[in-house]
């Protein structure tokens, strides 16, 4: 038996706090995303949202989370990690607050930009603060931890967004999130030592700009795809900005003093394929639970309470598979896990692809959500703990940020792919009807239309896992993290 001495002792202690606390962040933020996902119908027949408008009140939160997130890993380096995470929890509150008090939807999208904007300060920043408080033979065990919490979060989102939307009213689903925020931000500055400011070096302003505006286009044009066709004028306008961005970006980003995207910290193989896996299980993972509620809603009639129960052995999946896998952790490696989590991700959606039909029994979809909720939850852990480990500490804010970039960049394309794919089996006129959850009402017909819909959409994020998982076994180390430390130099 190993003795622990009392400063080691001390400084573990204040780790499990700092855990507590940055889990806090991720309930905030988890239980908002899921509670919105099973929600939504609730929301659009509120405010009698057409199919665009309905996709926006999703898509305006992920994409300016996804832009913001690495400027605001570079501001906390220079500004203060403790200072950025809690204005990030008070903007997300105040944000959450407005939200339910929405006069019209443009109004409700604005609030879920600012609830964004504090996002992308709570997670730039939360796992750059357990892994700085943990020592490195504990660090799998916090993430687990970490991520369990995020599991429970969306394992309680769902059927809590079904039944709030069901009973108190669609503020509800916003007005939950002020006293979990103001919890989380008395907590945090109690508990939450400062961390050493990083040397003022100024921030990429032009490069964070110019790719909000290539992820905007991109986003525009895939979110049109499934409404005007391929040879819609805002998808070739949307392309076009896009494509014409890029070398631009490449050009300012090797150009800048503090690039937004430092590529070159992802060169070696270990990184760049462990990065890229993230982007594929993001991509895969995101969507699932708005495509299954939508299914329950639309294509089997059930109300927003019965779907929330429904989509629930995904979180529960997620929320078992990632503590356990954090003590696995101490004997098996995360590479080994990431492998692992991506394949069952696979499978589980494999399943769901092939049985994809209104008279599938439910106990089969079951079994194919939970077995991709613990591949997520699996694969999340180990693929973390991979890439911490390998960064050099001196850059682990604007890189962890740039890692968050890569996750949410994969949910943004995720949402939108997955709405674009399963809007475009029906008619234009009846696409509305698919985001209000009311289409089984309508004919058989159209529910048959739709059915084709959700297969093709299970099967674009099936191929995802896939690729997810082949990345993940190329993630081997071939450099160590003090020859990146040294290049980032």
């Amino acid at each position: 038996m190993v003795a622990v001495t009392p400063r080691e002792g001390s400084s573990l202690r204040y780790a499990w706090q700092v855990c507590a606390v940055t889990s806090l962040g991720l309930v905030l933020i988890g239980i908002a995303g899921s509670t919105l996902n099973v929600a939504l119908p609730t929301v659009v027949r509120h405010f009698h949202a057409d199919a665009m408008e309905s996709s926006w009140i999703l898509l305006s939160f992920l994409l300016v989370n996804t832009a913001s997130v690495v400027f605001f890993g570079r501001v906390a380096d220079l500004l203060g990690r403790r200072e950025v995470y809690l204005a990030g929890f008070a903007l997300f509150t105040v944000a959450s607050l407005l939200a339910g008090l929405s006069p019209d939807v443009w109004f409700l999208i604005a609030m879920r930009v600012l609830q964004a904007v504090g996002a992308a300060m709570i997670l730039a920043n939360g796992t750059v603060i357990i892994t700085d408080a943990f020592p490195p033979e504990k660090l799998s065990q916090g993430m687990g931890v970490y991520f369990g919490v995020m599991s429970v979060a969306q394992l309680a989102g769902p059927t809590a967004g079904g039944l709030i939307a069901e009973t108190a009213g669609w503020q509800w689903i916003f007005w939950v999130n002020v006293p979990a925020g103001l919890i989380a931000l008395v907590v945090g500055a109690v508990i939450l030592r400062k961390m050493p400011k990083q040397p003022k070096e100024p921030v990429d302003a032009l490069g964070n700009i110019l790719v909000f505006a290539a992820m905007s286009a991109a986003l525009l044009a895939l979110n049109e795809t499934g409404t005007g066709g391929l040879t819609s004028p805002v998808v070739l306008a949307g392309a076009g900005v896009f494509l014409a961005l890029l070398p631009l970006i490449v050009l300012v980003e090797r150009r800048a003093s503090n690039p937004v995207m430092r590529l070159q910290l992802f060169a070696g193989r270990l990184l760049a394929c462990a990065n890229l896996a993230s982007f594929c299980n993001s991509l895969a993972r995101s969507a699932l639970v708005l495509v299954v509620a939508l299914y329950f809603q639309a294509a089997r009639g059930v109300d927003a309470f019965e779907a929330g129960l429904s989509v629930l052995p995904v979180p529960i999946g997620l929320g078992l598979a990632s503590p356990l896998v954090g003590v696995l952790g101490r004997w098996v490696s995360p590479y080994a896990l990431s492998i692992g989590g991506a394949t069952l991700s696979a499978v589980g959606l494999g399943t769901l692809m092939l049985t994809a039909d209104p008279a599938t029994p439910y106990w089969v979809i079951a079994i194919g959500l939970f077995v991709a909720g613990c591949g997520s939850g699996t694969f999340l852990t180990g693929n973390t703990t991979q890439v911490m480990q390998a960064l050099p500490t001196g850059s682990l804010g604007v890189v962890n940020g740039f890692r968050v970039m890569i996750m949410n960049v994969g949910m943004v394309i995720s949402v939108g792919l997955s709405l674009s794919v399963l809007s475009a089996s029906v008619s234009p006129e009846l696409r509305a009807q698919v985001y209000a959850g009311t289409l089984s009402k309508l004919s058989p017909v159209a529910v048959e239309q739709l059915m084709g819909g959700f297969q093709r959409a299970y099967g674009v994020l099936f191929a995802v896992a896939v690729a997810g998982a082949v990345l993940a076994a190329f993630a081997r180390s071939q450099r160590t993290p003090a020859s990146l430390d040294s290049t980032s130099r």
